[in-house]
């Protein structure tokens, strides 16, 4: 067997325990990587975690805000047809309002035809109210109904009232009279023509 001197051992033993140092301070220094790299790893998972978190409630409230400003656009979409449709609806009504006044004019002129024909076919009667030489007065419209302007030479008589019986016209022309219109006297009219003169009472 070999023989190792003692000076030779001691460093050898000074060795092996440099070599436990440095191994104890290398197992220690890898721990403490070690430690880093689970602290590092943890901290990275949380990051994700939080970043994950953030991305999902980003894209939540993305979404969410879409959906809202969408409804909002709906909203808002709905209020301007409420508003199209107010408007709307005031120029139906309007436009229904034209359409009745038309209507009433309408019937007025019906009724002047309906009453031109009545007064050239049928025997009516009419209170005379007033004979003029000149065809310059203007008491009423030729658009008044129950108005008759009849051209007796060389006179323009103007009568109110076309009445279906003489005893209707009568009563009107007690009316007139009472209202000032003394000469006032009912005449028949045939086709648009003067028939007599009837009696006043």
């Amino acid at each position: 067997m070999p023989f190792i001197e003692e000076s030779d051992l001691l460093e050898l033993h000074k060795d092996i325990d440099k070599a436990q140092i440095i191994n104890e301070r290398l197992l220690d220094q890898i721990k403490f990587k070690n430690k880093e790299l689970k602290r590092s790893k943890v901290q990275r998972n949380i990051l994700a975690g939080i970043t994950g978190v953030f991305l999902i409630g980003a894209l939540a409230f993305t979404s969410f805000s879409a959906g809202y400003s969408s409804s909002k656009q709906q909203q808002s979409y709905s209020s301007n047809n409420m508003v199209m449709s107010l408007d709307s609806l005031e120029a139906v009504k309007t436009r229904i309002d034209n359409l009745r006044r038309q209507n009433e004019e309408l019937s007025l002129v019906k009724e002047f035809y309906l009453a031109k024909k009545f007064l050239e076919k049928d025997l009516i009667y009419s209170v005379q109210i007033k004979s003029f030489v000149d065809n310059n007065v203007t008491l009423a419209s030729e658009a008044l109904t129950n108005t008759m302007f009849v051209k007796t030479n060389p006179f323009y008589s103007y009568s109110l009232g076309n009445f279906e019986t003489l005893d209707e016209a009568q009563k009107f022309r007690k009316q007139l009279v009472d209202m000032g219109f003394q000469d006032a006297f009912v005449a028949s009219y045939k086709d648009g023509k003067r028939i007599k003169i009837e009696n006043p009472y």
